[in-house]
């Protein structure tokens, strides 16, 4: 193609502007669209020496707490196993059939409340009537027994004046004494059997002299109901089979098991320290009643019970915590939870050198305890450490 000679100057000047520009934009600094903002220095800065400096008017000091280490009483040799509640084998008790029959009413629900001597079942029972005619037939032969002895009493009475008076031969008065001896003896028999009659009523509740009555079961303890094994119409012909199983749940046990190496921190009379999953906040003191007598061969372990009050109810069987027991308490410096910083692994925490100065000075910290830790090794009593805002100097590291 033929191109002017003004067409290609034209075209010659605009490539060589287009060249011209490309080449400003790439070495023209760039320009930021808006200024930037003016940073203010932090009040917290790093030291060389290690300490942390806050300006005297910071606001993060002003939300800053500080407070003195102090000594408190710290478990010697502790050992913390896991523990489970138990329903205390001595306070369980068993409502039970006393005679075959038939059910007829249920006056227990699962879960009541009930004292000692509550009436829970009713039963309608042949056996009932048995007992309250025998106890009829014992007065009966009683009162002929008594009749007889009467009248074998009479007739020595009257054998004996005519003996003195000559008036019958003394055979007669000596065959009379046999019979009045043999009649007291019948008084006697019949007097045991009422007795028998009566005494076999009352196991069963029952009034003697009444009659169609129905045996009631009532509790043998004070507690909680924990098991209805009834239904009302139902018989029930083998007797002492279980019908309410009822627990005393005031005093409770605690059963753990703890490991054979750990078995001589424990004694007969000590008080273990109880924290249970249902109140992380709460603990409980029971006291050692048990220690096992042979080691378990496959755990390397020995069962622990411990007692301990359940007045208030809250404990109930199968709850699951932690028992702590030692042999002591010694005093050791203790701090708070939130005094303590974690950094590349280690445990920190910040100790007031002056106002406004802190240093991180690392500890070894022991179990936790009242919320916090007891410190084997780092800071002391005495020692005025950041328990509250401890992160604002973290930061500042």
């Amino acid at each position: 193609m033929n191109w002017s000679p003004q067409l290609k100057s034209a075209l010659g000047l605009a490539a060589a502007l287009f060249l011209a520009a490309c080449g400003k934009q790439e070495t023209a600094p760039a320009k930021p669209s808006d200024p930037p903002k003016a940073v203010s220095a932090s009040p917290a800065q790093k030291q060389l020496n290690g300490e942390v400096v806050m300006d005297p008017n910071a606001p993060e000091l002003k939300q800053m707490l500080i407070e003195v280490i102090q000594d408190v009483p710290v478990p010697v040799d502790e050992v913390t196993v896991t523990a489970r509640i138990q329903a205390n084998p001595h306070g369980v008790g068993h409502a039970v059939v006393p005679v075959p029959g038939r059910i007829t009413r249920v006056m227990a629900r699962l879960g009541d409340s009930v004292t000692k001597g509550q009436p829970l079942v009713s039963i309608e029972s042949p056996a009932v009537a048995e007992a309250e005619a025998a106890f009829v037939q014992s007065e009966a032969m009683l009162r002929q027994a008594e009749i007889a002895l009467a009248k074998a009493d009479a007739d020595v009475a009257r054998l004996s004046d005519l003996f003195e008076h000559q008036a019958v031969a003394q055979k007669e008065l000596l065959a009379a004494r046999t019979t009045a001896g043999l009649s007291k003896a019948a008084v006697d028999q019949a007097q045991g059997a009422r007795e028998q009659a009566r005494r076999r009523l009352e196991l069963l509740g029952l009034k003697p002299g009444e009659f169609q009555q129905q045996v009631v079961v009532h509790a043998p303890i004070s507690g909680k109901v924990m098991e209805v094994s009834v239904v009302e119409g139902e018989f029930r012909n083998e007797i002492n089979t279980p019908l309410v199983t009822i627990t005393d749940l005031s005093r409770v046990w605690v059963t753990s098991e703890v490991p054979e190496s750990k078995i001589r921190l424990f004694h007969v009379g000590g008080i273990a320290h109880l924290e249970l999953i249902a109140y992380p906040n709460e603990t409980f003191h029971a006291k050692v009643t048990r220690i096992a007598d042979a080691v378990d061969p496959e755990t390397r372990t020995l069962k622990v019970n411990a007692e301990l009050e359940n007045t208030a109810g809250k404990l109930r069987p199968d709850m699951f915590g932690s028992l702590r027991y030692s042999t002591g308490e010694t005093p050791a410096p203790w701090i708070p939870e939130t005094a303590v910083v974690r950094r590349n692994g280690i445990d920190l925490i910040f100790v007031e050198r002056a106002p406004g100065r802190f240093a991180a000075v690392p500890v070894e910290l022991g179990k936790p305890i009242h919320g916090g830790f007891p410190v084997d090794k780092g800071a002391k009593a005495g020692d005025r450490i950041v328990t509250k805002g401890s992160v604002y100097l973290k930061a500042a590291l």
